[in-house]
C-alpha cells in the first residue's frame, strides 16, 4: 500500500524490528509514484497542506486525520514542509517555503 503523509513518526511502525529505506525524490517522481499506483491513501492531516500538495502533485489530496500502521513492504510518500507557519486558507507555498519529498519503504519485519 502507498500512503501519502505530511510527516513520518515511529508510531507508524508495529512494535517489532524493521528496516526502513528512506530516499529523497523530486516532485516529478512523487507525482509519477501516485499516478502509477493502483491505489494510495492520503493521511495528510491538515486541509491547507492537502490543498498545497494537490497543486504540487496534480492529484486530489483529501485531508484525513487518520492513524497509520505501516506493514512490511508498505510505502510512505512524505512531503516534508519547511518554512513559516501556513496562514489559514493558503493554497500556495509562501516565499521561502518548500516541500521536500521522501519515499520511505518498510523493508520487512517478522
Amino acid at each position: 500500500m502507498i500512503y501519502l503523509a505530511n510527516a513520518f513518526s515511529l508510531s507508524m511502525l508495529a512494535r517489532h524490528t524493521v528496516t526502513l529505506r528512506c530516499d529523497p525524490i523530486t516532485p516529478e517522481q512523487a507525482r509519477s509514484l501516485l499516478r502509477d499506483a493502483q491505489e494510495w491513501v492520503s493521511c495528510v492531516g491538515h486541509e491547507d497542506t492537502a490543498r498545497i500538495y494537490s497543486k504540487i502533485l496534480a492529484v486530489d489530496v483529501p485531508a484525513r486525520r487518520v492513524s497509520v500502521s505501516l506493514a512490511p513492504w508498505d510505502t510512505l510518500l512524505v512531503g516534508q514542509y519547511s518554512g513559516p507557519r501556513l496562514p489559514e486558507g493558503v493554497t500556495t507555498l509562501p516565499p521561502g517555503a518548500r516541500v521536500d519529498w521522501w519515499v520511505i519503504v518498510v523493508e520487512g519485519g517478522p
